[in-house]
């Protein structure tokens, strides 16, 4: 018999009893526990930090300069402004910085995306004191904000997904269009760019001039002529109503009008990723299932 063999083991201290949980949630737990504690030990000990990558100072700064632009929000429209407009625009400016440096991480595209939620959502907010009677729909426009971009993260990380911002045409032809690089940004700066025109309307309420009859200059003869034959003769019809409201528009107004149809694309593709990404997990949901029932019969 060896020594080891005769030798008593040592005594060893008993560890903690585990919280009960369910047959049915340990395995998920366990991995998510085990992938959890494994991120973590990497950034503690890893040689390169991430958080201080180009791309990510960048999103720094554009939580700073929304932070500023929102001191200025109630007393100064002029530096308000411009502190959200260099927030948003910087937008654009690191997803460049992270392509061309090869410095693309899953944290700052999270921080991206909260960054661009968090800016959007606090300037509906003060819409909403701006004009109460429009709160419903600013509420409505916060949530399906940030529940849309939520679901549809949440999906692309639990997938495998590289990025958030990867469609493949099988899931959505529209969210692979939606969510090119050449299309993305003018989606974003366009819807954004809405919402600082409501902002604008309230600081802003002094009429460009602007005449009807310059407007109509490019219509054909007879087109102009019964625009404005109709006009005269009805002053409460829709044809006076319109050579009224060219008259006393104001610039925040006349770029509203412009960008809105922009807003609204934006909406309808946030609904879209919500959709997609709530069938998407429904999949999985049904997958895990059936490797289930498979396992039990096992």
């Amino acid at each position: 018999m060896s020594r080891s063999t005769r030798a008593n083991p040592a005594p060893t201290a008993k560890a903690a009893p585990p919280p009960a949980v369910s047959d049915e949630d340990a395995p998920v737990m366990t991995r998510q526990l085990s992938s959890t504690s494994r991120a973590t030990q990497e950034a503690n000990r890893a040689q390169e930090n991430i958080f201080l990558f180009v791309p990510n100072l960048i999103g720094y700064a554009r939580i700073i300069l929304a932070a500023l632009s929102l001191i200025y929000m109630k007393s100064n429209p002029k530096y308000c402004t411009f502190l959200y407009g260099v927030s948003c625009l910087l937008d654009a400016a690191d997803g460049v910085a992270a392509r061309r440096l090869g410095q693309s991480t899953k944290f700052g595209a999270v921080l991206d995306m909260v960054t661009d939620r968090c800016t959007t959502s606090c300037l509906l907010c003060f819409l909403v004191t701006a004009y109460p009677r429009c709160a419903l729909i600013f509420q409505a426009l916060i949530t399906l904000d940030f529940s849309s971009h939520y679901i549809h993260m949440y999906s692309s990380l639990i997938t495998g997904s590289t990025s958030h911002k990867v469609v493949k045409s099988d899931v959505s032809r529209l969210l692979q269009h939606y969510y090119s690089q050449r299309w993305l940004f003018f989606y974003c700066a366009g819807n954004e760019l809405f919402f600082v025109c409501l902002y604008l309307m309230d600081f802003y309420p002094t009429p460009l001039g602007l005449q009807p009859e310059w407007l109509i200059a490019a219509l054909p003869v007879h087109t102009a002529n019964a625009l404005t034959t109709a006009a005269v003769q009805d002053p409460k019809g829709w044809a006076a109503l319109l050579f009224a409201v060219i008259r006393n528009a104001t610039w925040p107004q006349i770029a509203g009008a412009l960008t809105f149809p922009i807003c609204a694309a934006k909406q309808l593709f946030n609904a879209l990723q919500f959709w997609k990404a709530a069938k998407v997990l429904v999949g999985i949901d049904l997958i895990e299932r059936a490797q289930a029932r498979l396992e039990k019969k096992a």
